[in-house]
């Protein structure tokens, strides 16, 4: 049934809650963080060193699936996308919806879906809410996206009305097409609406018409400033039912997270973690370090002398930029598994500081780090 997850929160300070639901493949712990596997693998990770770290879910991308290695391929293996990428856990896939709406040269949008051409080899593809639903129901994903158009930033108010009124019937298609016979997971809606008030209360009200067992923000971390995007979250999140999971897409630097959990947003997903590291941007407590600066080359400490992760464990700052400049890919390897660790540490953190009812304190310590590389710290 799509009501099925079964959302619980067991603490709660302020806004900031502490949840769990279960997927056919597992129980998520809220606030979550989800890794993003776009071609079925999250960069340079396999799939036991993401259980390592305790990722309980990660990410697909709809879009790059299907065109790459294809839905018929992939559902050639035990469970689909699961057997496909060796990953037995949940995973969450999107509806391929931002990926076409980026293509404003390849694609043409009518009241009934999209029609582009592919990056990869310019073929022609037409994508409906119906086929996002097919393709994620091959996929077998724990939880699938409704279709919608990304609104982009900045636009017209009336711009932003006539995408999200487009996306909330498609919304409704999708959830119908979805749920037409028994699903492999369960399906998410999503608020769109631009930096509009009053459209994004328009766009909660008209997906409350079908039961979405959970609720993404979407159309955020467009290029918006911090305080437009916070206002908007503002707004929205406590208009969401409570008993549902609230689902920050594409969102982003640490101090964005805890800025989110504290407005009662329950699951977040970025590149983040693994395109900085592969741009030799590492995450620390005290801030960002740019792994390549030359005031690295004689550092033979660890990343972060408060991190526990195998590669601040064994290996050291000299080491990790030695491994960069020759262009070893174990660098990129190490610095992954470091920056993935960091955040999902740091959703284990916000769990226990909620619970704990210190929530605030870890807030405010977050906060105040640099989110940008700069001057490297100590």
């Amino acid at each position: 049934m799509s009501d099925a997850l079964g959302f619980q929160i067991s603490a709660q300070e302020g806004a900031a809650r502490v949840g769990r639901f279960k997927l056919p493949h597992g129980f998520i712990d809220t606030p979550a963080f989800m890794p993003v596997g776009t071609y079925g693998t999250v960069k340079g990770m396999t799939p036991e060193e993401l259980e390592a770290l305790d990722a309980q879910i990660v990410l697909g991308n709809t879009f790059h699936l299907m065109l790459r290695p294809g839905p018929q391929i992939i559902g050639l293996h035990n469970d689909g996308l699961h057997g496909f990428m060796g990953w037995q856990r949940p995973i969450l896939t999107d509806s391929g919806g931002f990926q076409v709406f980026s293509l404003s040269k390849l694609r043409q949008i009518d009241e009934d879906g999209v029609s582009f051409r592919s990056p990869v080899d310019g073929s022609s593809w037409r994508l409906r809410p119906e086929d996002s639903m097919d393709v994620q129901r091959a996929l077998r994903s724990d939880i699938a996206m409704a279709f919608d158009e990304c609104t982009g930033y900045p636009v017209s108010r009336e711009q932003a009305a006539h995408s999200m009124r487009r996306s909330m019937r498609w919304a409704l298609r999708s959830f119908d097409h979805y749920y037409r016979d028994p699903p492999p997971g369960h399906l998410f809606g999503i608020v769109q609406g631009g930096m509009y008030e009053d459209l994004r209360r328009e766009s909660a009200e008209a997906l409350s018409q079908r039961p979405f067992p959970g609720y993404a923000i979407g159309g955020l971390a467009v290029g918006e400033s911090e305080q437009e995007r916070l206002h908007i979250l503002d707004e929205i999140s406590p208009r969401l039912p409570v008993d549902r999971p609230r689902y920050l897409m594409g969102v982003g630097f640490p101090q964005d997270i805890v800025a989110a959990v504290s407005r009662g947003v329950d699951m977040f997903d970025c590149v983040m973690p693994t395109r900085h590291a592969r741009n030799g941007h590492l995450f620390t407590a005290t801030g960002t370090i740019n792994i390549r600066n030359a005031v690295h080359q004689h550092d033979t400490g660890p990343i972060d002398p408060s991190c526990s992760c195998s590669t601040c464990r064994r290996y050291s700052r000299a080491y990790l930029r030695h491994l960069d400049r020759c262009k070893e890919i174990l660098g990129v390897r190490l610095g992954t598994l470091h920056n993935l660790h960091f955040y999902l540490n740091l959703m284990q953190q916000i769990r226990a500081a909620i619970a704990q009812g210190r929530f605030s304190q870890l807030a405010a310590r977050v906060l105040s780090a640099p989110r940008r590389p700069g001057t490297p710290v100590a």
